[in-house]
């Protein structure tokens, strides 16, 4: 017999039922367990975000013998990430997958997906030109994800710390976490959509830093919509005064986090002290919150601005937090609970960026190529977040953490047959959530180009 015949081992250690021994193996062909993708493939192929991307990099192969596009490359990285395959060493079997086979547009028998040798020298291929204009066309797929051109809209913009274990260009030893690493600023916009990432390394961005990723950001959006407003939201390390200067320079709105001092807590000390003693005096635990606004100015800023207290106390103490504003409506309460605390989603959707995308997966050594792999979780994380957009409005599929939407919809037993005519793909007849998978392709056309 041939050996490329002879049957596989049978899975030890399976239990007989009613007599009967069970056998296992894995022969049984053309089968997949991602069978969700396809719902993936129609969505990036609405979206587009692969050809863009590509459309940014000078392919510098021979066009004639190329085998494997470079936008065929980058849409079959972001499905492998968006079905929980972040490494790329997963492509040496994945390129044989029928249903990845067909999200890329081949047939189950046809030649298979390019391998993990092809993956790595794509994300060392850009150089850092071409990574500019593919941040810019990550800001393009951002306001193309709009119906209708927004009045406005807000930017939260946060970084976070992506430990790594190596010689990486650009990590850094970051004594708060105690490890080295980089720290990329990750801007969302305030309904969830990812706007940009920037590699960097692990220390706190100063303000001349902040200030020319503004000025990049805010030129590439008001390119695609001149008139729209825009309310920049941070914490404390971005309230810089070179921050708050060009905000204001580019008629920018902005609310930012504002590290205590001692100049500042003078304007509260009243303030703390009549909050602790009516805390002391009521009955009933819990919090009580105050709020007081006044108008300061530090001495590296270039005018008085907008200050926001809030001043908290319950049985663990005081906590005062500050932060400043351009904004001239609202009230102190209103602005920080309202507006300035929102901010705290961004926080999650970074989470879900590293967590549930591994985002920080960048354990390339040239900062290009990890910039690089920054993007492609980016582009991801849309493929996820449109998916999740398509749900219900009211439904717990709409809120439902990317991790979940993966497992539900993603992880599904296909099996794959070619026809003359046509490609049958034959799922579970048992799949508890086949209603939600066929009205999410039935509401594709909703899907914003």
């Amino acid at each position: 017999m041939p050996a490329n015949t002879e049957p596989t081992r049978a899975l030890p250690g399976l239990s007989p039922v009613d007599g009967k021994p069970i056998i296992a193996r894995f022969d049984g062909g053309r089968l997949s367990s991602d069978g969700g993708v396809l719902a993936l493939r129609e969505i990036e192929h609405r979206l587009g975000i692969a050809d863009r991307l590509a459309a940014c990099v000078a392919d510098p192969r021979m066009a004639g013998r190329v085998v494997h596009r470079v936008a065929d490359v980058l849409r079959f990285r972001m499905l492998m990430i968006a079905a929980g395959y972040e490494d790329g060493n997963d492509a040496d079997s994945l390129r044989h997958d029928p249903a990845f086979k067909l999200a890329l547009g081949r047939l189950p028998d046809g030649d298979a997906l390019c391998s993990q040798p092809t993956i790595s020298r794509l994300e060392n291929l850009p150089r850092p030109r071409e990574l500019l204009r593919m941040g810019q066309a990550m800001v393009a797929q951002y306001c193309a994800g709009f119906r209708h051109v927004p009045r406005r809209i807000t930017l939260d913009i946060d970084d976070t710390f992506d430990a790594v274990h190596g010689g990486q260009q650009l990590r850094l030893f970051n004594a708060h976490y105690d490890e080295y690493g980089f720290q990329p600023i990750v801007v969302f916009d305030g309904e969830g959509r990812p706007v940009a990432a920037m590699l960097r390394p692990a220390h706190r961005p100063s303000g001349h830093e902040v200030r020319a990723f503004l000025r990049r950001l805010v030129r590439e959006i008001r390119a695609h919509w001149p008139r729209v407003e825009i309310l920049i939201r941070a914490d404390s390390h971005y309230g810089a005064p070179e921050v708050l200067d060009f905000c204001r320079a580019e008629r920018l709105e902005f609310i930012l986090g504002l590290a205590s001092n001692s100049a500042l807590r003078r304007h509260v000390e009243a303030l703390e002290q009549s909050t602790a003693a009516r805390h002391a005096s009521r009955a009933e635990g819990g919090k009580l919150r105050r709020y007081k606004e006044f108008l300061d100015s530090a001495r590296s800023w270039s005018r008085v601005e907008r200050i926001i207290a809030r001043v908290e106390t319950s049985a663990q103490g005081t906590d005062t937090r500050f932060v400043v504003t351009n904004l001239a409506g609202g009230t102190a309460r209103t602005l920080y609970e309202d507006l300035y605390c929102r901010r705290g989603q961004a926080e999650n959707h970074i989470k879900s960026w590293k967590t549930h995308l591994a985002a920080d997966r960048t354990s390339c050594h040239r900062a290009s190529a990890n910039q690089l792999r920054l993007m492609l979780h980016t582009g991801a994380y849309w493929l996820m977040c449109s998916f999740r957009r398509l749900m219900p409005a009211r439904s717990s599929w709409r809120v439902a953490q990317f991790d979940t939407l993966r497992l539900r919809l993603l992880k599904i037993a296909a099996r794959v047959v070619a026809w003359k005519t046509k490609v049958m793909v034959h799922l579970p007849s048992a799949y508890p959530d086949q209603a939600i998978l066929r009205l999410v392709l039935d509401r594709l056309p909703r899907l914003v180009i």
